[in-house]
């Protein structure tokens, strides 16, 4: 399976290149506008084709560079059911599972950061079976916090919080050698406390991450929605430009 991190320094976003290339089906997830074309260029010296674009959720903090992948490749666009765009695309809910060749993908529903979230379980196949060997956690679980509840919730963020109390516990049930992808470093506002090491895994987040310290979601959420950091410059004019899906213009 091919894995290639693209991470953004601007905002410290985190997107990736993965899939596989036996059967030259690769995929992208979260991608960045500013990055279309690098992922383009990849996929082309990798000398296999995008197939499947990923969003974890609907982004709040950069305009995403879906709509431009999928124009330029025919990619199939996948996003959370619930997610509220106004683009064709797949709507992913629990479980559901899409085959890249022999890299396998199974969302997580992991809301909690929005409303409609996903994370995604990836196996590979040439490994010898389909245990669990990655997954991308969007804006769930980061290295070293959790991403922040209020920036897509409706009013009172407190039942948002709750609910990412719920999704973590649902991620720590991965085994502990699973490696953790978020998209999100130290540097972005969708968390606090996020390590400068873009990268981890379940077991070591389980035994340093000091948002997972916590026994019960009431405390969890509390501890949560304190020092959050301001809001994305822009929020709502990105929100809308990515549930609307339109490509920017090609340079």
């Amino acid at each position: 399976m091919l894995l290639r991190p693209f991470l953004f320094e601007d905002t410290a976003c985190a997107s990736y290149l993965f899939g596989c290339l036996s059967r030259s089906r690769l995929a992208v997830l979260d991608p960045h506008v500013e990055l279309v074309e690098s992922y383009l260029e990849a996929a082309e010296r990798a000398g296999a084709p995008i197939a499947a674009v990923f969003e974890t959720h609907v982004q709040a903090d950069h305009v995403s560079g879906l709509p431009a992948l999928v124009e330029a490749t025919g990619a199939t666009a996948y996003l959370p059911a619930g997610a509220g765009v106004e683009f064709p695309h797949t709507a992913l809910a629990d479980g559901d599972v899409v085959e890249l060749g022999n890299t396998v993908v199974r969302a997580l529903a992991t809301p909690g950061h929005a409303p409609a979230h996903l994370a995604y379980v990836v196996a590979d196949r040439r490994r010898g079976s389909e245990e669990p060997w990655l997954v991308f956690t969007g804006d769930s679980l980061l290295v070293g916090d959790a991403g922040r509840p209020d920036l897509h919730a409706s009013g009172d963020p407190g039942p948002l919080a709750r609910e990412q109390f719920r999704s973590l516990g649902h991620l720590l049930e991965l085994p502990d050698h699973v490696l953790v992808y978020p998209s999100h470093y130290g540097g972005s506002v969708c968390g606090r406390r996020l390590s400068a090491n873009p990268f981890s895994s379940i077991g070591f987040e389980r035994r340093h991450n000091e948002a997972l310290r916590f026994g019960d979601e009431e405390s969890f959420a509390r501890s949560l929605l304190l020092d959050v950091p301001p809001v994305p410059a822009d929020q709502a004019a990105i929100v809308a430009s990515n549930r609307r899906g339109v490509a920017p213009a090609r340079q």
